[in-house]
């Protein structure tokens, strides 16, 4: 891990000019791994089963780059009677199964993992789809002003022999009472537009939050912590990408 120039620990110079033992082996441990980096690191493809622009900054944040987008369409009417948590494993599990069922039709996909997800935004046991026209935002939005409501992401990973991985995130939030103005002048913005709840936290409605307890990249679509686990738990070199980002101070 390189660590911020201004930042004094153990590892840091003493006022003679002479590295500490930490900064040392920390130096030595990172040039280690870069040595050990060597070029088309073998890894199988990976799949995103997902158009979401959202899905995929948040795994190019994280330095992971998909081999193929293979959206799956899929109808997301929940059953009746089922609860929020529920709704979104078994979507994210369909999208994830539909996608890797086209694979058989591209050779070069034919091994590859598959990762989908799906967000599920519920007030109790009450799902808000994602609005398809102005009046259904606002009811959304209505329905969310002043009042706490829980955003469940739900991961599913196929490996490449066809094993299937979950992860599902429950996160916790509350928005501010909103104005008629603020109402009016976010659904005029259009922002709600296929968002799951009628609102992008990472967007304008950023600014309605008052608290937020669990996973923030979850709610935007999927929870990076979750997902780093299950790539590396396949095998999947994650860290590689990392260190490619890396530089490190030979003095």
């Amino acid at each position: 891990m390189i660590m911020p120039k201004d930042i004094s620990l153990a590892g840091a110079k003493s006022r003679t000019g002479v590295a500490k033992p930490a900064e040392d082996a920390v130096t030595h441990r990172a040039a280690d791994l870069t040595a050990a980096r060597r070029p088309g690191v073998e890894r199988k493809p990976l799949v995103l089963a997902s158009a979401s622009p959202r899905r995929l900054a948040l795994l190019e944040q994280i330095g992971i780059e998909p081999d193929a987008l293979r959206p799956a369409s899929i109808d997301e009417t929940p059953r009746k009677g089922e609860r929020p948590r529920t709704l979104a494993r078994r979507l994210a599990r369909e999208k994830a199964r539909a996608a890797r069922s086209r694979l058989h039709r591209e050779p070069e996909l034919a091994d590859a993992c598959v990762l989908a997800a799906d967000t599920v935004v519920a007030v109790g046991n009450r799902v808000l789809m994602k609005p398809e026209y102005l009046d259904e935002a606002a009811a959304a939005l209505q329905l969310l002003s002043g009042r706490s409501h829980r955003v469940y992401t739900a991961v599913c990973f196929i490996t490449s022999d066809g094993a299937i991985r979950m992860r599902t995130v429950e996160t916790r939030l509350r928005f501010k009472r909103l104005s008629s103005e603020e109402m009016e002048s976010y659904l005029a913005s259009g922002e709600w537009r296929g968002k799951a709840g009628g609102y992008a936290i990472q967007g304008i409605a950023g600014a309605f939050v008052q608290k937020i307890v669990g996973s923030y990249s979850a709610v935007v679509g999927l929870p990076l912590n979750e997902v780093v686990s299950l790539l590396v738990g396949e095998g999947m070199p994650v860290y590689f990408g990392w260190l490619n980002r890396a530089e490190i101070d030979p003095a």
